[in-house]
């Protein structure tokens, strides 16, 4: 009977503690995901060109944040439009930031040197963490108060005439 019951005891303790364990678990996930309407998480960071960009003093009117990885082929194949996009809208008030988050180096400088990325570029490993980001490519398109006004969790095309639309009324 003393079995029966320590037995019963455990379970309930075991039970318990996967409970509370669950849930500091998505505690812990739930809050560092960042969404539209929330206000982005500061950052500074030093770009290729050697450009410091800082939120929320990033020099534009929309800051659009693209979390990306040479490994990642719907990354790679958004690349093309994402550049002809920065191109199109760098006078219009638009800066866009790839954060690469590549671990390594040579596979992320032969990227750049073979797409020539016409935004600006960083490679740095943990930024993507405080935005909740583990899935690539994704976008976060931010205003100059520091707020996330679009969240992009796909490969675009920046070109689109749907998304061309949608960054030209966020202007």
């Amino acid at each position: 009977m003393q079995n029966a019951k320590t037995d019963r005891l455990l379970r309930g303790a075991i039970v318990l503690l996967s409970v509370v364990l669950v849930f500091f678990i998505y505690s812990a996930i739930h809050e560092r995901v960042v969404v539209a309407g929330d206000n982005a998480p500061e950052f500074t960071i030093r770009a290729d060109n050697g450009r410091t960009v800082t939120l929320p003093n990033f020099g534009g009117k929309l800051l659009v944040l693209n979390f990306w990885a040479t490994w990642c082929p719907p990354c790679v194949q958004e690349t093309p439009s994402l550049s002809q996009f920065a191109a199109t809208y760098a006078n219009k008030g638009v800066v866009v930031l790839g954060v690469s988050v590549d671990r390594d180096e040579k596979a992320y400088r032969a990227f750049l040197q073979k797409f020539s990325p016409a935004f600006l570029t960083a490679r740095e490993n943990k930024l993507h963490e405080d935005y909740g980001t583990f899935m690539y490519p994704e976008t976060y398109i931010i205003d100059a108060k520091g707020k996330v006004l679009q969240k992009l969790a796909e490969p675009a095309d920046w070109m689109d005439p749907k998304m061309t639309s949608l960054i030209d009324s966020l202007l």
